[in-house]
């Protein structure tokens, strides 16, 4: 079996800050990577944000790898590790200014589907026993508290304001499984599932900014985003939650830090 691509698609936040996202397949495995949003100016990894440094970093790698999935997420942690060392310029100023993402990743290994994940991206599987997600449910309940208690309309004027700016940084303190800089902490926190697979599966990787349209803005289930992307495309949903998030530009309905996340989606068929 082997992976057929139907639609990809990444847009950013906004326009004029650069897509921390990355989404790419191969013959028998794809990713999505999620570069989480910087809490200082560039200069640890040159005039190159953190953020966008690791996903690129981290898109070669997986686009570089093959086998067994274990092993592609093995080799992207030592290769994400090795890359820093050859390219930071100094030492961090702390914890919160190492780069860090989510990411997922799937793989065709015999007659199953294997998912890798870390932290908040999505996979969804469509197959003749119906639709599961192959990471856990989208839920940032915990999310929206933290950003509803900073004040209404904190996420109006976005991550760089001072208060949410000391808010990220202190969370960040705290130690946490991430795709990061430390492949031991990268190897202990991905998870690991395994489905059986058939031809006609249908594979959905996300970012946490294409799936808010779950969880945080509960415009479709699981269902009704299969069927309507089915006679609709990407391209439709993505419309959709780009108009949700312009409805509430002030954060006031759906409690956030920033308007619109950067969003990512890959929909991949099983041939």
């Amino acid at each position: 079996m082997h992976f057929d691509l139907i639609q990809s698609l990444s847009l950013a936040g906004k326009p004029d800050v650069p897509n921390d996202d990355r989404i790419g397949c191969a013959e028998r495995h794809a990713w999505v990577i999620d570069g989480a949003t910087d809490l200082g100016e560039p200069g640890l990894l040159g005039t190159r944000g953190g953020a966008a440094w690791l996903a690129s970093a981290a898109q070669r790698a997986f686009a570089e790898a093959a086998g067994p999935l274990q092993g592609i997420c093995e080799s992207v942690f030592e290769r994400l590790a090795c890359d820093y060392q050859r390219d930071r310029q100094r030492e961090p100023l702390a914890l919160w200014e190492l780069p860090r993402a989510a990411f997922a990743a799937v793989a065709l290994e015999d007659d199953e589907l294997v998912c890798a994940h870390l932290a908040d991206c999505v996979v969804l599987h469509r197959s003749a026993q119906g639709i599961a997600f192959l990471t856990p449910e989208p839920d940032r309940e915990a999310e929206r508290a933290e950003a509803a208690s900073l004040g209404p309309g904190t996420g109006a004027h976005g991550v760089r304001s001072a208060a949410v700016l000391a808010d990220r940084r202190t969370a960040r303190e705290r130690p946490r499984a991430v795709l990061g800089v430390d492949p031991q902490l990268s190897r202990d926190g991905t998870c690991y599932t395994r489905v059986p697979a058939a031809r006609g599966d249908d594979v959905l990787l996300m970012s946490d900014g294409f799936a808010a349209l779950f969880d945080t803005y509960q415009a479709c289930d699981p269902d009704g985003f299969i069927t309507r992307l089915h006679s609709h495309g990407l391209a439709d949903l993505a419309h959709t939650l780009r108009g949700i998030e312009q409805d509430d530009a002030a954060c006031l309905r759906y409690p956030r830090f920033k308007m619109s996340d950067d969003a990512s989606a890959i929909w991949l068929r099983v041939g």
